[in-house]
């Protein structure tokens, strides 16, 4: 008899419900979550509620600076994730067939890399899915990920990342550094300089491309984080000294004033970019065409080289 009522408690708790508690999990505060899902903290409040009352445990701890969960709660979570997850595959599984990725596919893609990338892609990508949308999503690879492992994504492009469980991947391509100056700097007439010719001190990188054979200390030309391609060059404008940049920022840098790209001598250095999706998605073969549409792409531009030319099969990046 009582669990028959237990599961008539479970019935009422929607995936809205847990949905709200995931949201509270993830952001470490109610009323922080209650922004992201659109709802009053004293709303979120109650539905999280009406989740414990349900399962008949507590989630969260209350009263601190920051919710954190329960002893039990933990485990509670991860089976919410579950569920949610589960669900949202349901979903994916009934959209897929007719259109390629079940009508969108929404991607992550590095801030350096996508408004490089993408003109290249806008054209060919409804000719090869039809009827599919692409939605872009900018950022960091790892927050990206994160954003992939929990569904809001359904692939990244990213540089080549420690390996994450449940997450597919397909190499594509190799993408060189270029040597970005200021107009006045000795060397700005050269078309090509050797990393050894430059002064370290001088230099503003990101902290994606600091290369080996550069060892900056951090002092006032040190690593610039969290900055676009555009600002980067505009403090090598201001500042002189000379930056590393992806080979595919090359028209729209030198493009700027008092800017000036030469390649670089040697042993090329860059960054190699791959394609990732969850294993669990069920647009696999859709999602190798992409892929291949990309390493065509790479095929067509300056300076990029594909990698991993032979076909291979999804597999976990944790088994790289």
């Amino acid at each position: 008899m009582q669990r028959s009522m237990i599961s008539m408690t479970l019935a009422a708790v929607s995936l809205r419900d847990l949905g709200l508690v995931q949201a509270v999990h993830r952001h470490g505060s109610f009323n922080s979550a209650a922004r992201a899902m659109h709802i009053s903290p004293s709303g979120l409040s109650h539905q999280v509620q009406k989740v414990e009352q349900a399962l008949g445990a507590p989630l969260f701890e209350r009263g601190g600076r920051r919710i954190v969960p329960t002893a039990g709660g933990q485990q509670l979570l991860q089976q919410i994730d579950a569920v949610l997850a589960a669900a949202e595959h349901l979903q994916q599984v009934a959209r897929a067939g007719a259109v390629a990725f079940g009508g969108e596919l929404r991607l992550g893609v590095p801030a350096s890399l996508g408004p490089y990338l993408l003109p290249h892609l806008i054209t060919p990508f409804p000719q090869h899915f039809p009827g599919a949308r692409l939605g872009i999503s900018e950022g960091k690879p790892r927050g990206l990920l994160r954003r992939l492992h929990e569904g809001e994504l359904d692939a990244v492009l990213a540089p080549p990342v420690p390996g994450v469980s449940g997450i597919a991947m397909r190499p594509l391509f190799f993408e060189p550094w270029e040597l970005m100056l200021r107009a006045d700097h000795p060397l700005a007439g050269q078309s090509s300089i050797a990393l050894d010719q430059l002064d370290p001190v001088e230099a503003t990188l990101m902290a994606e491309s600091h290369a080996e054979g550069l060892d900056c200390d951090g002092s006032e030309h040190g690593h610039v984080q969290d900055v676009s391609l555009e600002s980067l060059a505009a403090l090598v404008s201001l500042r002189g000294g000379y930056s590393l940049v992806p080979a595919l920022a090359h028209e729209r840098l030198a493009s700027m004033p008092n800017i000036v790209l030469a390649k670089l001598k040697g042993q090329a250095t860059g960054r190699e970019i791959e394609l990732y999706w969850r294993e669990a998605s069920p647009w696999h073969t859709d999602l190798q065409a992409f892929a291949e549409l990309l390493r065509k792409l790479a095929r067509q531009r300056p300076g990029l080289r594909v990698t991993g030319e032979k076909a291979i099969s999804p597999r976990s990046a944790s088994k790289k």
